[in-house]
Parts: structure tokens; sequence; C-alpha cells
């Protein structure tokens, strides 16, 4: 072979040999690309993050549970659950050693309650025989009993009977009414000497109402009674006194408390409401109506229904400045001297009450009159025997 030949073969052999080693140069550099590359790689495009376990939702707190979290500050809180049948509840807010405010009182077509118990035995002894079983302040869970609590939760159980047995009852409540009181055995001189009653007596009647296991219903309870939707035994009385006098809040509603037996004062609000004791339920006698009118009668048969329904609302602002919740303050009045006609009943209607007692002598039952309910004057001199013979 000629020199130049070969000199030709060996520039093309080392020609091709340097394409080969760029080949593999560009083929490495690309494989190395290809694994570093993310977006080859399994998962491509996932952060960090979304590898890693995730964090489990948190378990939603019961109706019981959101509502102690909801009054988590409040170290008497009490969530109060109910069981009875035909009914859904939702959980109840109260307040430990304060008196049940405002129970449900559930109602369903064809069926009367008849009441909460802190059992289901005992709710199934009221609705199987609800003349004894529905009758005992000792099972029966109302307003006028305090609220006790276990870790800030209780349960209740409801009862139901019909309204049947709500009429076979003939359940009259009596709505005793009292005034002014006295220390002396002898009793006060004076055209009013009848509204002063004997503070022993008062004391002794207390006394007889609470060994004689009287229910005390609730406002709102006697409200449903009225509509028959509610049992009542027919061993219930309800405690007022009028005008919430000096002597009232001194000598009477102490023994109340003492007893634990409930009242309601019927507060003249005019120069405020009066701070009573919590087995006192406060209530309107008026803001500023318990006076007389043009007419020499009292002011709710002289003033328009407007006028009488602003004075209401007055006498509520006051009873609220206390501690009376709305409702509380708006189901019951009693009316000055009982005077009360058509515009009286309109003006209450326009600030939003829901019953009114009167003077007149009486019991309430089903079907009465609610912005005109009778009560049983308490006298001077009436003790424990005279007393008995007007509420049983």
């Amino acid at each position: 072979m000629r020199p130049e030949k070969q000199g030709t073969r060996v520039r093309t052999f080392h020609a091709r040999l340097v394409a080969a080693a760029a080949g593999l140069i560009i083929a490495t550099t690309t494989l190395a690309a290809c694994a570093a590359d993310p977006s080859s790689a399994p998962g491509a495009g996932e952060s960090p993050a979304a590898s890693e376990t995730p964090t489990p939702t948190p378990t939603p707190l019961t109706p019981v549970e959101q509502l102690l979290a909801d009054n988590k500050a409040d170290p008497t809180a009490c969530a109060v659950s109910f069981v009875v049948d035909g009914a859904d509840l939702p959980p109840q807010l109260q307040h430990n050693d304060r008196l049940y405010d405002r129970l449900p009182l559930p109602r369903v077509e064809g069926r009367a309650f008849a009441g909460w118990y802190a059992d289901q035995a005992s709710a199934a002894a009221a609705s199987a025989d609800p003349a004894t079983g529905a009758a005992s302040p000792a099972v029966r869970v109302n307003g006028s009993r305090l609220v006790a609590c276990t870790n800030q939760r209780t349960t209740l159980y409801g009862a139901w009977t019909t309204p049947e047995q709500v009429a076979a009852a003939k359940t009259r409540v009596p709505i005793m009414m009292y005034h002014q009181f006295t220390d002396k055995p002898g009793g006060e001189s004076g055209w009013l000497r009848g509204n002063y009653s004997y503070i022993e007596d008062y004391r002794a009647t207390m006394q007889y109402i609470k060994d004689s296991a009287f229910y005390l219903p609730t406002w709102d309870e006697l409200d449903a009674f009225i509509d028959g939707a509610l049992y009542l035994p027919n061993h219930s009385v309800i405690v007022t006194d009028d005008d919430a006098d000096p002597t009232w809040l001194t000598m009477a509603s102490p023994i109340n408390e003492q007893l634990q037996v409930v009242a309601t004062s019927f507060d003249i609000t005019v120069d405020g409401a009066a701070t009573q004791n919590r087995f006192i339920l406060a209530r309107s006698h008026t803001n500023d109506m318990h006076k007389a009118g043009a007419n020499g009668k009292g002011e709710m048969v002289n003033l328009t229904p407007a006028q009488i329904a602003a004075d209401m609302n007055a006498s509520v602002a006051a009873l609220e400045g206390v501690g009376v919740g709305a409702p509380d303050a708006h189901e019951i009045m009693a009316y000055p001297f009982g005077h009360n006609d058509d515009r009286s009943k309109e003006g209450l209607r326009e600030a939003g009450f829901v019953l009114a007692r009167t003077i007149e002598q009486g019991y309430v039952s089903v079907g009465s009159e609610k912005l005109a309910l009778p009560c049983v004057r308490i006298n001077f001199g009436m003790g424990v025997p005279a007393v008995k013979k007007l509420i049983g």
C-alpha cells in the first residue's frame, strides 16, 4: 500500500473513533439528564408533603360537647339531654344549683305531656298511671327544682298521657295571692288590715305545702295545661305575692328560700325591680300603672292599648335588669287592683304577654281564659286550717 493511501485510512479511522466517542458522551449525558429529571420519576409533580401521612380530621363534637364548649367559661354550665318518644329535642343549657328554667314542653297531636323525670322507670310509671306517677314533686322535674349535674351533664326522660286523662283528672289549680306581712300576732290596724298576713301563719302554710308534696307548676306549664297539652295533678298550687312590699322581701320570701318552696313576686317596677332570692320568680305588676286613672279605677282600664303596652315593656326591661330572662318576664303579670277590660288585654297582647292574673276568686282549669286567671286570696288570720280548705 502506498504511503499516502495508508495515511488516508488512518485519518478516516481516527475520525470515526472521535465520532463514536462523541456519540457515547452524548448518550451518557442524556441518560444522566433523564435520571436527574424529576418529571421522569414515579410521582412526578408531587410535593414532598403529599407523600407524608395526612392529618386525620378531628371527630365532630356531640351536641352536648359543643354546648359545653360554647360555655366553657361558665363553671355552673350544665348540658341537659332529653329522651322522649316522638320528639327530637336538642340539649339545653341550664345552671347548676339554680332552678330549672323553661324546660321544653313538647306537644304532639293526640297526646298530652306528663312531665320530665330523672330516670326511665319513673317516666314509664308516669305514662302508665299519671294520677300517681306524674303527681309527686319528688320524682317529677320542673322549674321548682334546683339543677344538679354530674360532670356538667344530666339526662331527663319524658312521659306521655292522653288529653282524656287530663280531662278526667278534673284538676283545678289555686293561685294563692298574698300582699303584706306582719310579725304582730294580732295583726295591723287600718283599712288594709286584711292584707297583712301574720308571718308565722305564712311560715306554717309554706311548711304545709312542702310536707304535703304539692306539685308547684311553672307558668309555662300552667299555659300548656290550660290548652289541655300538659297533665297537672289535682294537688297543685302556685304561691304568689303582690307588690314586692318590703315585708315580703325581708320577712316572707326568706321562708320560701329556707323551705325551697317556689313563689312568684309581682313587682311594681317604676322605682326599679327588686333583687330576689333564687326561689322567687320575679314578674310584673306593671311599671307605673298601679294607681288610679281618670275614672277612679286603675290605669289599665284608662290608658290606651298602646300606652299599656309601653308601660309593660318598661316593666319587662326593669325585670331583665335584675336577671329575669325575656321569655320569663313576658309569661305572666298581675292586674293592679284586678282591674281589666278588653283594652287591657289588647295592650298585654301588643307587649307579648301570655297570662294575666286577676283578683277574682276561683281556680284555673283546662280552658280558662289566659288573660283573666282567677286567684285564691289569703287574708289576715288565715292559718293552715283555713288555707287547707281552699287548696286541699
